[in-house]
């Protein structure tokens, strides 16, 4: 007896040594990652050439500059306006300045002054090769030149053109790394008091969180630096709301597992093992399934794109990680009074009630295929609204504010509607330079063209079309362009924007299915059975059509958006099916649980709801939630981005994954589970009394 005491105390010492351990693994491997994460922002490249591939024409454009003499050029436009008309003071204003800056910087040429046929404009072009591929002295240039350009009395000077738009782009990316994490936690923080009704326990998985995200920017940014992983704001931005977002939803699931042990467990570390065993193979699970669904990116050509998958996963298993160790280890070292008020006491029972999820599961049982078929209508009206969304979003559109560059662009479109304001760049073999620039001059919509400069063996055509900027008539020229100009490249801010349409497009047919495929085999697997998966993947789908028509109804009329992003289709499609089907992990795997056990196919299903349909609840309301915070944030793409997908989660967990899929699996019965050994209905015993033969 007391050899088996001593044991027993060892064994337990053992135990509550080990949370402790964990403690101090995280402190190190932090310490660790600490110098990589504060230099991610230094990687992060937001260039509209920085997201296409290198097979575009005009990325190809912007390489063979950075090899011209002075590298790649910075070009500007300085736009001088009166709304009376220009005056004589303004013009000589005008010359002064850009004299002073000329002879401040580098410039590819003398600028020369463009006055409007109304008299209230005049354009410099200023174009300088003096910051090269460095961002911050690019940025530093513009700023400079806006610090020279400046007006009043009645003079207004703006300051635009691609390297004025990319300063400004850069400045707004580099705005959201704070705003972003700090409204995400505050969200966060709301939702898991108002879940918990405790002053304490909000504040543990929310520091965990916050730790998973740290470390995930160090990884992200050793990814980068070993990889070549391309980095960018939205990347970036899409990695922490993803860290918040699924490692709460992971927390949720955990917290209450433990809480339920807690009543049955007397001592903290052995309940949270037993929570750990009840949850964490379907934990496992369902972030393994949204890992794949991201890796699915990889196959896409857009570089924006395929580094988002990495940094997605990074995100996820960053929160995985820390979800089921540092969390754990800090619940027990913290033990029950983490729960105060509402301590869950060894013993007890908690109180039963009834419950949203439970009349759910009341009217699905009564009219399944009624509730599917109304389900079914509804989300196919909704999906009808995609048909209204908004064409390509230009860059001038691309902004929810309205920064100087896109001021600049829309002062131009008004006083020079007869010509193009945003010069295309052709780069030619110097062998063919003079044929090229009289083919250029000779294409349609084309109103004049200059030779740049040359080395390499290549040299830089400036073309400027009629039409103004990103609009049907200048896409037009520059595919003309492209069809004349035999081993030309065609590039410039226009064509970056074709060609960004051009390869999501390309994306779309390749990425998409690859999602579906890997998603639908990971659920074979998991579920033993082909129906189940495919009722959970058609699901799934059926989301992100209705959450796209909701988009469709209200960007234009509501959000007053001139456009849609290119890339909102993929990159919605791809986090809505990996993010619903995690969800559909959890119902389904209770559901499967529950028929293991005996139970009948209905009852099992409505079990799975009652049990499941809180956590499931809560955790789409958090997930919701920080993907929301993208709505708050000064860029239209990430916008439409964070209103689809927050959409998209209400409408998976409130009406498809609760309700219709549990209404499918009620009125399929055993047949969801086919092929499986689930969907043969049970032999029944042999009667008392008769033997059953007995093989000799």
């Amino acid at each position: 007896m007391g050899a088996a005491r001593t044991s027993g105390g060892a064994g337990g010492g053992r135990r509550r040594a080990v949370p402790w351990l964990v403690l101090g693994l995280w402190i190190a491997v932090l310490a660790i990652a600490s110098p990589f994460a504060s230099r991610l922002s230094d990687v992060q490249r937001d260039r509209a050439v920085d997201y296409l591939p290198a097979s575009a024409d005009s990325t190809r454009v912007a390489r063979i500059q950075d090899r011209l003499p002075g590298g790649e050029a910075t070009e500007t436009v300085v736009v001088y306006h009166r709304d009376a008309g220009l005056t004589a003071a303004d013009k000589a204003t005008a010359a002064d300045q850009i004299a002073e800056i000329a002879g401040a910087h580098r410039l590819t040429d003398r600028p020369a002054g463009i006055p409007s046929k109304d008299g209230t404009t005049l354009v410099y072009p200023v174009a300088s090769t003096e910051p090269g591929q460095d961002e911050e002295a690019r940025n530093a240039l513009v700023n400079a030149i806006r610090d020279v350009a400046e007006g009043g009395d009645g003079l207004s000077v703006e300051v635009g053109g691609a390297g004025a738009l990319a300063t400004d782009a850069a400045e707004v990316y580099n705005s959201l790394d704070g705003p972003l994490l700090y409204t995400t936690a505050a969200v966060v923080a709301l939702l898991l008091i108002l879940i918990y009704r405790s002053p304490f326990l909000w504040l543990v998985p929310l520091a965990v969180a916050g730790i998973a995200d740290y470390l995930s920017m160090g990884v992200a940014y050793g990814l980068n630096q070993g990889l070549g992983t391309s980095v960018s704001g939205q990347s970036t931005g899409i990695m922490t709301i993803l860290v918040f977002g699924v490692g709460t939803d992971y927390a949720l699931l955990l917290i209450s597992r433990y809480r339920e042990e807690l009543r049955r467990v007397e001592r903290p570390h052995d309940a949270m093992a037993a929570a750990l065993r009840g949850c964490g193979p379907a934990v496992l699970a369902s972030s393994g399934t949204v890992a794949a669904g991201l890796l699915c990116l990889l196959a896409a050509d857009l570089n924006s794109s395929r580094g988002m998958g990495p940094l997605g996963t990074v995100g996820v298993l960053c929160a995985l990680a820390a979800m089921l160790t540092l969390l754990p280890a800090l619940l027990v070292l913290l033990g029950r009074r983490v729960f105060w008020p509402l301590v869950p006491r060894h013993g007890s029972t908690p109180k039963t009630r009834g419950s949203l999820f439970t009349a759910m599961g009341g009217s699905a049982e009564r009219r399944p295929r009624a509730v599917l078929a109304g389900g079914a209508v509804l989300l196919g009206a909704l999906a009808l609204g995609s048909f209204n969304l908004p064409g390509s979003l230009k860059q001038e559109d691309s902004f929810t504010t309205r920064p100087e560059a896109i001021a600049a662009m829309e002062t131009l479109a008004a006083a020079y509607p007869e010509r193009g304001t945003q010069p295309v760049t052709v780069i030619a073999p110097t062998d063919r330079a003079d044929a090229a620039l009289a083919e250029a001059r000779g294409t349609r919509g084309v109103k004049s063209a200059e030779r740049g400069r040359s080395g390499g063996g290549w040299t830089e055509l400036t073309v400027l079309a009629s039409a103004p900027p990103q609009s049907a008539a200048e896409t037009a020229t520059i595919d003309a362009l492209r069809d004349t100009l035999d081993g030309s490249y065609v590039g410039g801010p226009s064509a970056q924007q074709i060609d960004l349409e051009d390869t999501n497009a390309r994306d779309t047919v390749i990425v998409v299915p690859l999602v579906l495929l890997s998603v639908l085999l990971i659920l074979i697997v998991l579920l033993r059975s082909l129906v189940a998966p495919l009722i959970l993947v058609a699901a799934v789908v059926a989301v992100w059509g209705a959450a796209l028509g909701i988009g469709g109804l209200v960007f234009g009329p509501l959000f007053g958006f001139e456009g849609t992003d290119p890339g909102l289709g993929l990159l919605s499609f791809v986090f809505l099916v990996a993010l619903g089907v995690d969800y559909g992990i959890f119902l389904m795997h209770r559901m499967r649980e529950e028929s293991l056990h005996g139970a009948e196919p209905t009852r099992a299903a409505l079990t799975a709801l009652r049990t499941t349909g809180g956590v499931i609840a809560s955790a789409g309301l958090v997930l919701a939630a920080t993907f929301a915070v993208l709505t708050n944030m000064p860029m239209v793409q990430l916008v439409e981005l964070g209103f689809v997908i927050a959409v998209g989660v209400l409408l998976d967990t409130f009406l498809v994954r609760t309700y219709l899929v549990t209404s499918a699996s009620v009125a399929l019965r055993r047949r969801v589970w086919w092929p499986g050994r689930l969907s043969r209905a049970p032999e029944e015993p042999a009667p008392a009394g008769e033997r059953e033969p007995v093989g000799v």
